[in-house]
């Protein structure tokens, strides 16, 4: 069994080494700013094409499900507040190769982020000025062109890098100013838009439910509503350089949800109340029409010009610019602390933990640099990036209420300022809400999402797993370099990776070919890592099983359900949502028993309880073992 030492002073430690100079009202800004980025200028439009007039309440479901699985973080987050924490915390409680599954998403989809604004800022821009060549229509749908499009793409995350390199006190200064900006600009549109407000587009167009009740549900993700929502994680990811985690980090995941809430209400009632078909070049009554309409590319923008705000439009113009960028450089920094997590844990080289004189991360910060601006070429829209982005990080989102449980259970001293009553009720209903908005992104966005997830296998087994001692260094990268060979080859083959428009090449598998070969590529790998590690290797892997089996499961469910490809599913609704629910309850259960007590909880708990010089570390720690 490998030992980690844990450090004799907490200041010793990586998180030692950032600065913590973040308050409450910085703290909630920080996660209220990526909310009104890019989300609010195509959002309204996005979630109404899938669920009409609809689309209110799927806000309203959607800050109710976020709060839910926001819960045990906020427990999380007041115990071990660490910077990049959600992709820390797996780790304390199911060991490295959980740690490493959930943090791989995790940082995939955080790392896209910036791309996902440096994306709305050119698609509007281009929309508005179109001998600029910025962006063009693929397949009815609009996306980034080369060379403008891409390399101006590429210019925006630069700009983005700068800003993060000079410290967290000058980003919080900055975004302060740019969020208060990014407040008002939208407040002031949603008002403005009610003065040209249509009633009858609420019910003369299909009724208030033109879609269903299914496109309440395919918005939140699909639609980009759980994107609107996403950056109430901020204030975990930062949490490492908050001056009193404890108190602020509750009270700002809170408000960075509900805060937007209200915004986006006002938006998305404003956009339906002002559309104007005839001007988007639609028959009244498409709303699936509107992503490819003459309003795709700048919806509100549209919508105040067809309502005669014209002046006030060009306001809208510079704050397409203002907001997507604002959330650009903070979730870029962002992207850099789930690298420094990487670095600080052992999943990834230690490089990536280095810091500069501000404090920051500086190799994460590079890292994350190139990897957002390749996700620029694969993935050129806007639309077609958010829900794969939404998908991967409501992934690790879920992990909370597994985590939380099992730590009650395996270090139950640990002291907390803020505790999550009811844990039996709120953990698995917190568990079903993360799943159930995954499975609501759709299937192409999930075997997106798993492709590249899976792929990340391979890093666990040729690093992370040989750094740990648990297999020999030729065993490890053997074994990774072939599953990544037979990956790439099943992922060629099933047709669906990176293909624009979401849907299959038709030369490819049929799904249960496809899902028999990824299945039988993931088990076999693993099953032979399995075998090659120690005793201690095994037990990181065993603890790590349900994830993957729950992902797979999922997957095949999303393929044959309502939001699959299939004209005629035969999960339909509501069966595909109640199948969605008991594999929650079952894939809970099965998480929570196979959590144990590991030793980086160990060693995290003597961070945060450093043991007196004299003093081993062990006695500082619960010695109750919980595995």
């Amino acid at each position: 069994m490998t030992t980690l030492t844990a450090p004799s002073d907490g200041a010793k430690s990586p998180d030692g080494k950032l600065h913590r100079s973040l308050g409450l009202w910085q703290l909630t800004l920080l996660g209220v700013s990526t909310q009104i980025g890019s989300g609010w200028l195509f959002a309204v439009l996005s979630s109404a094409s899938v669920a009409g007039p609809a689309a209110v309440l799927s806000w309203i479901i959607g800050a109710v499900l976020f709060i839910i699985v926001s819960l045990t973080w906020i427990e999380l987050g007041t115990l071990f507040p660490r910077s990049g924490g959600i992709v820390r915390y797996p780790a304390l409680s199911h060991g490295a190769f959980a740690g490493w599954v959930t943090g791989w998403g995790y940082w995939i989809g955080t790392v896209c982020l910036p791309a996902v604004e440096a994306q709305a800022v050119l698609t509007y821009l281009g929309g508005r000025y179109p001998h600029l060549q910025l962006v063009r229509i693929d397949s009815g749908t609009t996306v980034l062109d080369w060379p403008a499009g891409i390399l101006g793409g590429i210019a925006l995350l630069l700009m983005f890098f700068v800003l993060n390199l000079f410290g967290v006190r000058l980003l919080a200064k900055v975004n302060t100013w740019v969020t208060v900006w990014k407040v008002v600009v939208p407040v002031a549109t949603f008002i403005l838009l009610f003065s040209a407000f249509k009633g009858s587009n609420f019910h003369a167009h299909g009724g208030f439910l033109p879609t269903g009740p299914g496109g309440i549900v395919h918005a939140l993700a699909i639609g980009g509503i759980a994107f609107g929502y996403l950056g109430s994680r901020q204030v975990l990811d930062y949490g490492g350089e908050a001056r009193n985690p404890r108190r602020d980090i509750p009270l700002a995941v809170i408000g960075s949800i509900l805060i937007p809430m209200v915004i986006y209400l006002g938006l998305q009632i404003g956009f339906l109340g002002a559309l104007d078909w005839q001007d988007a070049g639609l028959v009244p009554g498409d709303w699936a029409g509107l992503t490819s309409s003459d309003w795709a590319s700048s919806p509100l923008f549209s919508a105040l010009g067809a309502a005669g705000f014209g002046s006030f439009a060009t306001v809208l113009l510079i704050d397409a610019a203002v907001s997507p960028a604002g959330n650009g450089w903070v979730t870029l920094g962002s992207a850099a602390r789930a690298s420094y997590a990487f670095g600080v844990d052992a999943y990834a080289p230690a490089p990536l933990a280095k810091v500069n004189r501000y404090g920051i991360p500086w190799i994460s910060l590079i890292t994350a640099l190139v990897v957002s601006a390749l996700f620029l070429l694969p993935f050129p829209s806007w639309y077609q990036l958010v829900s794969v982005v939404s998908a991967g990080l409501v992934l690790s989102y879920l992990m909370g209420s597994a985590i939380l449980p099992v730590l009650r259970r395996t270090a139950p001293d640990l002291p907390s300022t803020w505790r999550l009553p009811a844990i039996r009720l709120w953990a698995p209903t917190g568990y079903a809400a993360g799943l159930f908005i995954v499975y609501a992104a759709g299937f192409s966005a999930l075997v997106q999402l798993l492709i590249i997830t899976f792929a990340g296998l391979a890093v666990y087994g040729a690093y992370t797993s040989v750094r740990s001692g648990w297999v020999r260094r030729g065993t490890g990268w053997t074994l990774s370099t072939a599953f990544l060979v037979a990956w790439i080859v099943v992922t060629v083959r099933g047709g669906w990776f990176m293909h624009i428009g979401g849907a299959q090449r038709p030369d490819g598998w049929d799904f249960p070919w496809y899902m028999g070969a990824m299945v039988a590529t993931v088990a076999l790998f693993l099953a032979a890592l399995r075998a090659a590690s120690t005793a201690e290797g095994r037990r990181h892997l065993d603890a790590g099983v349900w994830l993957i089996a729950t992902l797979l499961a999922v997957l095949t469910v999303s393929h044959y359900g309502a939001f699959g490809p299939l004209a005629t599913p035969p999960l339909g609704e509501p069966y595909d949502l109640l199948a969605v629910v008991a594999l929650a309850l079952v894939s809970y259960q099965w998480a929570v028993r196979s959590g144990f007590r590991t030793e980086q909880l160990d060693r995290a708990l003597a961070e945060e309880c450093p043991a007196p010089p004299n003093r081993p570390a062990a006695d500082m720690v619960n010695p109750h073992s919980g595995g």
